[in-house]
């Protein structure tokens, strides 16, 4: 981090923005910062610093979106999540920059390649003539605000959820836990769970908003304890921190003039070179 250039400075920059713009607006922008980040700086350092930045930008969208949060769907999820969060943590133990690298890469991959499958599938499943249900991600942009999901198929008549429902909620909160530690790349896995569950657009946005603020500042200990959060690495997100504001912002503005469908596609294609390019780095 001492031999920063400024175009690298500047790249660093731009994604930091892009963090702020991501939790006000499109979390999947987020793929792409953590991608920037890794192919910058050394990829395991890089999950040490991006973390206050993110960190930053949660407490932004939790300023906005406070009200919206889903708790009992935030409680079933922490107890997974904790324990990827932890499996996490061994595995940075023993990784060296090269196997992180590679894990983030792989990740990146891996989570756009489900994103299109779920968007594939959600495609299929509407009618020719347009009466068909809506793809779940552009269901969760144009519903009614709310609070609480539509309805969870896992849940039983009485709104508890049922076997099929919390094996769901272990199953992505420990892959949530474990991608969010090892890539800060949980924001894929929390979402496919979130649209799967039929959230609405603000119960969607403030769940995932106090989701991560808590989840990331849990992180903070392991990532300290780990050597990936030091002196060098904060005076390096003091100055980026001060791009996550007005990135925020811009979010915050453009939410509703966004064309979803090609911001979703730009943001997926960069996501797949910039796993390719940590893979074959």
């Amino acid at each position: 981090m001492d031999t920063l250039t400024l175009w690298q400075l500047a790249a660093l920059a731009a994604a930091s923005l892009l963090v702020g713009f991501s939790k006000t607006a499109v979390s999947g922008a987020n793929t792409i910062s953590l991608a920037v980040f890794a192919a910058v700086l050394p990829a395991r350092e890089s999950t040490g610093v991006l973390l206050p930045i993110l960190i930053a930008g949660d407490i932004l969208a939790v300023l906005v979106y406070r009200r919206h949060a889903h708790w009992p769907t935030l409680l079933r999820l922490f107890p997974a999540v904790a324990a990827g969060v932890v499996a996490g943590t061994v595995f940075m133990m023993w990784a060296g920059d090269d196997a992180v690298r590679t894990s983030i890469g792989a990740v990146l991959l891996f989570m756009s390649a489900v994103t299109l499958w779920r968007r594939r599938g959600a495609a299929r499943a509407e009618k020719p003539d347009g009466s068909g249900a809506a793809p779940a991600g552009d269901a969760a942009v144009r519903a009614a605000d709310g609070t609480a999901p539509d309805g969870d198929a896992s849940s039983t008549a009485g709104g508890a959820p049922s076997r099929t429902g919390r094996i769901k909620a272990r199953s992505y909160g420990a892959l949530g836990g474990f991608t969010t530690m090892v890539a800060n790349a949980g924001g894929p896995v929390l979402s496919l769970y979130l649209l799967s569950a039929g959230f609405r657009k603000l119960g969607f946005l403030g769940t995932s908003a106090w989701f991560f603020l808590i989840v990331n500042t849990s992180k903070v200990p392991f990532s300290v304890g780990l050597g990936l959060i030091d002196g060098p690495s904060l005076l390096l997100d003091a100055v980026l921190v001060l791009f996550v504001l007005p990135g925020a912002y811009l979010g915050r503005a453009c939410v509703g003039r966004i064309n979803q469908k090609v911001f979703d596609r730009i943001v997926i294609g960069a996501t797949v070179l910039g796993g390719l390019q940590l893979l074959l780095r």
